[in-house]
């Protein structure tokens, strides 16, 4: 479980095809590679995997995660490439503070960012949820974009805003969205256990 607080800011620095169903991605960070399990789970902007790879050298510390082929499929994780900007978490372990949500890092699905309006030092980021996703999200609920735990300002059909303040413009891969870019969505879990409740009634 996670919490949606991002603590790094990793990059991919290689992609290796295994075969047709499985990619080894290689993530730098700034964790200490002593402090890195094998067999952690780390969410990686949104999705939890598991490392399979540690090393540090240069003072750089890299781990290596697979994705197979339904994260791949459900995911951005088939758009990763070396350079790309991930949102990186520690698994939470029980007694630490739940400062975000609590976060699963399993992706329900992908989100377009359709709008930003930046102000200030924050932005409003409007993003189109795939259609049978919207139904879990609504105005004051929480949603994790990315692995970030926020809170949904404004809903509209199968459209949904959030407003980005500037510790998260600063900290995430945040600062950097277009319109046009797609990032990973985990609607709430109490609402998605509150919808299948009502399904089987």
């Amino acid at each position: 479980m996670f919490t949606g607080i991002i603590n790094d800011l990793g990059e991919v620095i290689d992609v290796h095809e295994k075969d047709e169903t499985l990619r080894r991605i290689a993530i730098g960070c700034s964790y200490k590679a002593d402090s890195i399990e094998l067999g952690a789970s780390i969410a990686c902007s949104g999705i939890c995997l598991t490392v399979v790879e540690r090393a540090g050298a240069g003072g750089r510390t890299a781990f290596a995660v697979d994705a197979a082929a339904e994260t791949l499929r459900a995911t951005t994780a088939k758009s990763w490439r070396r350079g790309t900007k991930l949102n990186l978490e520690r698994a939470l372990r029980l007694g630490e503070e739940l400062g975000g949500h609590l976060v699963s890092g399993h992706v329900d699905g992908v989100a377009e960012l359709i709008a930003r309006d930046d102000f200030l030092d924050s932005a409003k980021l409007k993003f189109r949820a795939p259609a049978e996703l919207g139904r879990f999200i609504a105005a004051k609920g929480s949603v994790a974009l990315d692995g970030v735990s926020l809170t949904v300002n404004e809903v509209a059909g199968d459209t949904f805003a959030v407003l980005i303040i500037p510790h998260t413009l600063q900290v995430t891969t945040f600062g950097d969205l277009a319109p046009g870019d797609r990032v990973n969505l985990e609607v709430d879990l109490m609402a998605r256990y509150a919808a299948r409740l009502l399904e089987t009634r």
